[in-house]
């Protein structure tokens, strides 16, 4: 019987080719999140094929191999850089007689040694309750059998199924728990659209500066690190714009290819910041080797998240590190067919680009905002409470009917949104509303609320 060994961080990193070619950087990446877990890496075992083995994954002649280089280099862990089955995982250990970690593994531990609020610590600790709950079974074989001795003995629960059933009792409390710190999320994001404060969310994949460009944009002083995850917990901060005009400004934690799913389902509240935003500005690396996978990568999870639809504008930081490439290392701002801000190019590090993006940001966000006429009759109470949650409201006069005379505005991507709902009161506003003149900018009373 193998009991998995509880600690040493000396590790061997796997990674295999399925069906194709790896990314440039794939083992560069692996190395750094193996590095940023805090483990030492003292050997790499590679190769490819068309489809994974379903007992080991990496095949039985690698697997193999492997154990034997994990007994050449005295290695305590193998991290496979690839999503593991419960019993492929278990099969690698019996064999190799050592902890196998596969890539969720690997990032879920990362959060957990990086969530600072109470919020992030919950929610890393549902992704792993959620990734543990289907490996029961790895290592540990006695827990599939029943307790036994005099006055133990006859039908009962095994210990696999008493762990299983506190695990379900314990994923129950961290959901309510994180329910009711949605529901104060969601206040903060009806303030915010009441007084017509524009949301600006950074998203990217982790380690392009998103943190080192919300501090030069907020002061806020937050962590910014050369790691992968170096922040995890969103920060929100005010944003003052060229014109006078004010935004909130939310760091968000950074996608990677192959986020777990585990992560990405526990994280669905924080990243209601991200769905929610009327402007998203989309940080890459100005590097151009791997720019357009993690492009992709972004926007798959985006997508996912329900955030595909969301007005963006691309930031491509790093501009200082591409001099002597024969790169435009200038920060200019490149515009679509009809002139709308498309791109900016920036380094976060020096601040060049930095008031090109400010304008960027006021000049989309003034845009993108409509302003709307809607002439409530009596029946409509329901409606008018819901426009004092979610617009702004600038005019609301009594009308002789009982009714009301209400004058409202919202970003455009907000309002969209309300056009294609399918609900009774989205077809309502759609039967009421008409155009109507700009409303008077946000007051700084208003934005005395946001923190």
């Amino acid at each position: 019987m193998f009991e998995r060994p509880t600690s040493g961080e000396r590790a061997v990193l796997v990674q295999l080719a399925i069906g194709g070619e790896l990314a440039g950087d794939a083992r560069e990446e692996l190395e750094q999140l193996a590095e940023a877990a805090g483990a030492t890496v003292v050997g790499f075992a590679g190769g490819a094929r068309a489809t994974p083995d379903p007992k080991y994954f990496i095949g039985s002649g690698k697997a193999e191999a492997l154990k034997a280089l994990v007994a050449a280099t005295e290695a305590e862990l193998v991290i496979v850089d690839h999503g593991l089955s419960p019993a492929q995982e278990r099969n690698l250990e019996r064999l190799l007689q050592c902890r196998v970690v596969d890539r969720s593994g690997l990032i879920l531990d990362i959060f957990a040694q990086r969530a600072r609020s109470f919020e992030g610590k919950l929610q890393v600790e549902l992704a792993q309750l959620r990734h543990l709950s289907t490996r029961l079974v790895r290592g540990w074989t006695h827990l599939e059998r029943q307790k036994g001795g005099i006055g133990l003995r006859g039908p009962g629960e095994t210990q696999l199924e008493t762990d299983r059933r506190l695990l379900g009792k314990r994923i129950a409390l961290l959901k309510a728990r994180l329910a009711r710190i949605e529901v104060q999320r969601e206040q903060g994001r009806r303030a915010r659209e009441r007084h017509e404060v524009p949301t600006v969310a950074l998203v990217g994949y982790t380690n392009v500066g998103k943190s080192t460009l919300f501090n030069r944009l907020t002061d806020a002083g937050v962590l910014q690190a050369d790691q992968l995850f170096a922040t995890l917990d969103p920060t929100l901060r005010r944003l003052p714009l060229p014109g006078a005009q004010t935004a909130v400004l939310a760091d968000t934690v950074g996608f990677i290819s192959q986020l777990p799913h585990e992560l990405v389902a526990a994280f669905r509240a924080t990243l209601e910041e991200t769905r929610s935003a009327d402007l998203l500005l989309h940080v890459v690396d100005a590097e151009p080797s791997e720019r357009a996978r993690h492009i992709q990568d972004v926007e798959g999870v985006l997508a996912d998240i329900g955030a595909g639809d969301v007005p963006r504008i691309m930031v491509y930081n790093k501009i200082d590190a591409l001099d002597g490439r024969g790169i435009d290392t200038s920060a200019r701002v490149d515009r679509d067919a009809h002139g709308a801000v498309e791109r900016v190019w920036l380094s976060a590090v020096t601040g060049a680009g930095i008031a090109l993006l400010l304008g960027a940001i006021a000049e989309r966000l003034a845009s993108a905002t409509v302003h709307q006429r809607l002439l409530l009759g009596p029946e409509d109470g329901e409606l008018h409470a819901w426009l004092f949650r979610h617009a702004g409201v600038e005019r609301d006069s009594p009308t002789e009917r009982g009714g009301w005379d209400m004058q409202i505005s919202m970003p455009k991507a907000r309002w969209e949104r309300i056009l294609q709902g399918k609900d009774a009161l989205s077809r309502r506003i759609c039967s009421l509303a008409v155009p109507c003149a700009p409303p008077a900018p946000a007051t700084a009373q208003a934005l005395a609320r946001i923190h």
